[in-house]
């Protein structure tokens, strides 16, 4: 038998989720190594790049990689021969009490973007709690964790299926994940949980997460089991859909599949698919009693050198002098470097404005949108010297059903977010003669380092949702969307898979 000490357990989490929260897994990084190797296709090479610079950075400035740092999931699983030094708090208590702690740390504060009342009032706890805990008793005398924090652009885009028992999962996949879009930035991982009942494919989805990058290692020795063989296929099949880094096209679209299964009912075959974003975050941990986990920090040197380099015809923009005319120059594809006034608007600032106009209110007191764009994000608090802190952007679809309100009644001349916008959305962005440009999710860090100033013009209450006025200086992002309604994440996957398929033909 071993005591662990309450306190051990809830330092340990605490320290595990600022560890993760500015260090990849070294296996992913190796992963997106490859991935940026082997890349073709320039626009999926470029964003892979900046995720690789911008975890490169978060690990040195210990800052977050991506300014969504997620919902907390904690797999703990206490053995039976475990005992504790005080039974005033629940494990549930104590994985909070953690987290509590890790988001609120001064020195690096973790965006809080947990609300509760979630059917009504959606109010943000602050502190990002509560966790989803899940805890299992087992043999021995050790209580192992591992935990996760799960951005929601990547959790939003979970798909679960009853499938007939004769139906091919890889199949299924394969359909199904074009339908995801590119809002749980690709390149990451699926975990498909396969079997037991709905809620029980949902947990090994996740839980099989929280395995290490091992596919190649797997395809070079050789499938053995069912799991496995479906790992490789649906590997296979999900990087020929050609939907490749943030959806612009390419070769990589998954770094690895995860596959779990339990014994199901006879009648069934409940599949659940959750994808691990390229911000990917996990850690494992062991107490036996000794004191709390020591996590130990990875070697810069492990890290790969790349840069990301703009290159010739890059289009530099003065926002403050910008005008709707001047957009209608800008083409599909195009790398552009904004400089000058931006303001922000996410879902609750959205839903705040459009009841503002609605009502006949109008705007609120301070916020100009006038030529201006909106950048769709909810930022972390800055510490030190920033102006603000890691400020990726967040998926844009979520906003597409204001988008109709703020071209026509705002006077907003664009739009910055990450991934696809909706067919409706890209016809409204053709028929106001606006436009739609892309930052890098997984890179938040690093667009950070463009924002110069920035400030709170409304909604204070809303927290990281309010509006804020950021001044930037050669921000990178790609035009997904012009005047014109040509759209980079539809025309991008659809070329590549085609070459796909063309450079396959070739080897076989």
């Amino acid at each position: 038998m071993s005591t662990i000490r309450q306190q051990d357990f809830i330092d340990s989490i605490e320290d595990a989720l600022q560890y993760i929260s500015f260090y990849h897994p070294l296996d992913f990084v190796q992963a997106l190594e490859k991935a940026y190797n082997k890349e073709q296709s320039k626009a999926a090479k470029d964003a892979i790049a900046q995720i690789l610079i911008n975890s490169r950075m978060s690990a040195e400035g210990k800052r977050p990689l991506c300014q969504d740092t997620g919902i907390i999931t904690c797999f703990v699983k206490v053995g039976m021969d475990v005992k504790w030094d005080k039974t005033d708090m629940t494990v549930q208590q104590m994985v909070d009490e953690g987290t509590r702690r890790a988001y609120l740390n001064p020195e690096n504060p973790l965006r809080a973007s947990i609300v509760a009342d979630p059917a009504g009032t959606r109010k943000n706890t602050k502190d990002n709690t509560p966790s989803v805990v899940h805890i299992d008793l087992v043999p021995g005398a050790e209580v192992e964790v591992m935990v996760a924090a799960k951005g929601g652009g990547s959790e939003n885009k979970t798909k679960m299926v009853m499938l007939n028992p004769s139906d091919d999962v890889a199949a299924w996949v394969e359909k199904t994940l074009p339908t995801m879009g590119a809002g749980w930035c690709p390149p990451g991982m699926l975990g498909i949980g396969i079997g037991g009942t709905a809620e029980k494919a949902a947990v090994l989805a996740k839980e099989s997460l929280m395995d290490p990058v091992d596919i190649h290692e797997l395809i070079e020795r050789g499938a053995e089991t069912t799991e496995e063989k479906m790992r490789i296929d649906i590997f296979e099949r999900a990087n020929k859909l050609g939907i490749g880094a943030q959806g612009l096209g390419g070769l990589t679209t998954v770094v690895d599949v995860k596959v779990k299964t339990a014994p199901t009912h006879a009648a069934s075959k409940p599949v659940v698919m959750i994808p691990n974003c390229a911000a990917t975050r996990h850690v494992h941990f062991t107490l036996d009693g000794s004191g709390p986990a020591d996590l130990k920090a990875p070697k810069l040197e492990d890290w790969p050198e790349v840069t990301f380099e703009v290159g010739e015809g890059t289009r530099r923009v003065d926002l403050n002098t910008l005008t709707k005319e001047d957009t209608q120059e800008w083409k599909m594809g195009e790398t552009v470097l904004l400089s000058g006034t931006i303001l922000t608007g996410r879902d609750a600032a959205h839903k705040r404005l459009q009841d503002m106009i609605q009502s006949g209110e109008g705007l609120p007191e301070g916020v100009d949108f006038d030529n201006k764009f909106i950048y769709y994000v909810g930022p972390v608090d800055a510490v030190g010297d920033e102006a603000v802190g890691p400020a990726g952007p967040t998926t844009a679809t979520r906003m597409d059903k204001f988008t109709d309100m703020m071209l026509e009644k705002t006077g907003i001349i664009g739009m910055i977010g990450k991934a696809e916008r909706g067919p409706a959305t890209v016809e409204s962005i053709k028929n106001n003669k606006s436009i739609y440009l892309m930052a890098v999710g997984g890179a938040a860090y690093l667009v950070s380092k463009a924002i110069k100033k920035a400030r709170v013009v409304a909604f204070e209450d809303l927290g990281m949702e309010a509006i804020y006025e950021f001044e930037v200086e050669d921000m990178p992002v790609t035009v997904a969307v012009d005047s014109e309604g040509a759209n980079a994440h539809t025309q991008g996957p659809a070329i590549w898979k085609a070459k796909i398929e063309e450079l396959d033909g070739k080897l076989k």
